[in-house]
């Protein structure tokens, strides 16, 4: 069984992102929806309707996959009716809905072309256009954009945001890339060995974590966790951590000079100039590893021992068990 015990509600209009590692059962959920694959217990709804066994043809979903799946032979136009060809829809409101999803595209001046003359983000519009025409229900993706280059895939993520506010539509979204997930989706859904770890937007996984598996995924660079006795050495946490405290997690970017005795001690490894940023790698008393974020400008010297310590109110405890205990 890939599947545990899923409990999720889609609401009409949410654009949600499934993320979470390879294997974790994210595309299997996502083909369970377009009925390409058949849940064994429990009930999926569509609008209300149990569609447990209605066929994918019938379910009113469209699907992009990671590989654009274009027929070669044929033009970005007839890709893009070949699903409405085969359906019987009568010739002038395919010309119609093809027109409009390729202006809504820019693909407007491409239509003649086969797909071998277009770029991979062209590609990718053309499967996406070939999803709008059916005026589906749900829009599902699975991974659609992990064939792109970096510069292009930015800019595509773009291109679907603006694609979900125009056409008000229902989308799920699967990507192993948390950064796509946190800048697209209304709604996140992270798994792991096909179980729900947390629900919630962006900004709720950001910043309350239920475990330390969401908190080390969620954000990059990822948090940092070192064991509560490390943590001890910093006065403020010391005197603000729960008993039951068995590790502490706190983000790169939430650090703040500390003082001799008072803050974490923490010797400099290295560090990777970003620009307006520069990410510090340490390494605390203990040996445990960490990362800070520091302005640009700042560069200590490897070997340097400086002195930091959290952010009031964004650390966060975390019991034996894994779950979080409070946010500092």
């Amino acid at each position: 069984m890939v599947i545990h015990g899923v409990d999720l509600d889609v609401k009409k209009g949410e654009f949600v992102v499934f993320v979470g590692p390879s294997g974790c059962g994210k595309s299997t959920l996502l083909r369970m929806i377009a009925g390409l694959d058949a849940p064994t217990s429990g009930d999926l709804l569509i609008e209300g309707q149990r569609v447990n066994d209605i066929g994918a043809a019938d379910r009113g979903c469209a699907m992009v996959f990671q590989s654009y799946a274009l027929y070669p032979h044929m033009s970005v136009f007839d890709n893009m009716a070949f699903g409405l060809e085969n359906a019987r829809v009568p010739r002038p409101e395919i010309e119609r809905k093809v027109q409009e999803a390729a202006q809504m595209l820019q693909l407007d001046t491409l239509l003649q072309r086969k797909p071998t003359q277009l770029s991979g983000g062209q590609r990718q519009r053309v499967a996406i256009g070939r999803a709008i025409v059916r005026n589906p229900k749900i829009f599902l993706f699975d991974e659609p954009l992990s064939n792109l280059d970096a510069e292009l895939r930015v800019s595509m993520r773009g291109e679907l945001r603006e694609l979900h506010q125009r056409l008000a539509a229902t989308m799920i979204y699967v990507t192993h890339d948390q950064v796509e997930a946190m800048t697209m989706a209304d709604k996140i859904v992270v798994l792991r060995a096909g179980r729900i770890e947390q629900v919630g937007t962006p900004q709720a996984l950001y910043d309350t974590p239920d475990n330390v598996f969401v908190a080390g995924f969620i954000g990059s660079p990822r948090m940092n966790f070192m064991p509560a006795a490390a943590a001890q050495q910093d006065a403020a946490l010391r005197a603000a951590m729960p008993a039951s405290a068995a590790q502490v997690g706190v983000r790169p970017e939430h650090w703040l000079p500390g003082s001799v005795g008072d803050g974490l001690a923490i010797t400099v490894l290295g560090s990777e100039y970003l620009g307006a940023q520069r990410l510090v790698q340490g390494r605390l008393g203990d040996g445990t590893k960490v990362e800070l974020l520091m302005e640009g400008g700042t560069q200590p010297a490897a070997g340097a021992l400086i002195h930091m310590t959290p952010q009031p109110q964004r650390w966060h405890a975390f019991d034996s068990a894994g779950q979080r205990i409070t946010r500092g």
